[in-house]
């Protein structure tokens, strides 16, 4: 009985013994060399691994910054340019500098001007809503309200509007890691230049439906009247058929687009009230009086002495 308890110690211990000696070997055969500069890279980046860079997080992002030799194409839109220059910085290679960008909302059409004319039952997702009819509303274009994109935003910059149904960004929070644009089935999330103050200008609307159509199933929708395109100083309104759109590089937020759009459809961001100019008053010219020498006389008296 007990030379067979140590018969099988000693066996395990053999295999035990063997299989270290097979792993330190095949070890050794296929260990993969990992330039240290990846790990000190990794340790700078915001470590969000939102994907926001396009690769599947920070330390394949790192590994890419180490291994590129022109990164100027490379960028990490959560840690934005401080980040970028530090790993410039750590390399010694050269990054582009890139404005900031915020996500927004390509369309406002909440409750109160686009109505509901069908009820769906099912479950509620914007991914399962757009694969398996069109919406609640007769626009096929617009948001579905379902909230996906708030659902992937890890940085808490997203949440629903109760009263319109439509997700609201807070702009504080956003990080341009792009996780919401991924997750829209319609497109309606698109990243625009943060600018200075955060002002914005730019068409609510996705509608591709003509005037009546995209009119009827939305007061605020856009009918491709390109009155805006008309008025840009800039050229900055691009029309598509029956949608405007406004080039967020070109626009000067000169504002005067917004003015014309008849179904205000362009949206305008942290702007303050303009100033309502009150009209000159106009004061009554005097007349000319021309009086004759008797009546001069007789208004002096000195003269007449």
């Amino acid at each position: 009985m007990t030379e067979s308890i140590l018969n099988s110690v000693l066996l395990l211990a053999s295999l035990g013994m063997i299989a270290a000696v097979v792993l330190f070997f095949v070890s050794k055969k296929f260990y993969v060399y990992e330039n240290p500069m990846i790990a000190e890279v990794e340790e700078i980046l915001p470590a969000a691994n939102c994907g926001g860079c396009g690769s599947p997080g920070c330390k394949a992002f790192a590994d890419m910054l180490v291994n590129t030799e022109d990164i100027s194409e490379l960028f990490c839109p959560v840690g934005g340019n401080d980040v970028m220059k530090q790993v410039s910085e750590i390399l010694g290679k050269e990054v582009a500098e890139k404005d900031p960008t915020v996500a927004v909302i390509l369309c406002q059409g909440g409750c109160d001007v686009r109505p509901k004319t069908t009820i769906y039952q099912g479950p509620r997702t914007c991914a399962i809503s757009a694969m398996v009819y069109g919406g609640e509303t007769d626009c096929q274009y617009g948001c579905l309200g379902d909230g996906d994109c708030v659902a992937v935003c890890d940085f808490d910059a997203m949440h629903m509007d109760e009263n319109t149904g439509l997700p609201v960004i807070d702009t504080d929070k956003c990080t341009s890691c792009e996780a919401c644009v991924k997750a829209c089935p319609r497109d309606i999330i698109e990243m625009r230049p943060r600018n200075k103050r955060d002002l914005k200008i730019f068409v609510g609307c996705l509608n591709e439906d003509k005037a009546g159509i995209a009119k009827k199933a939305c007061d605020v929708a856009c009918i491709g009247c390109s009155k805006c395109e008309d008025i840009c100083p800039k050229d900055a309104v691009i029309m598509t058929d029956t949608l405007a759109y406004i080039d967020p590089i070109a626009c000067t937020l000169c504002r005067k687009c917004v003015e014309v759009c008849p179904t205000h459809s362009i949206i305008e961001t942290n702007f303050p009230p303009k100033k309502v100019r009150k009209p000159k008053e106009v004061k009554p010219k005097a007349k000319n009086v021309i009086l004759d020498k008797a009546s001069v006389k007789s208004q002096n008296p000195q003269a007449n002495a």
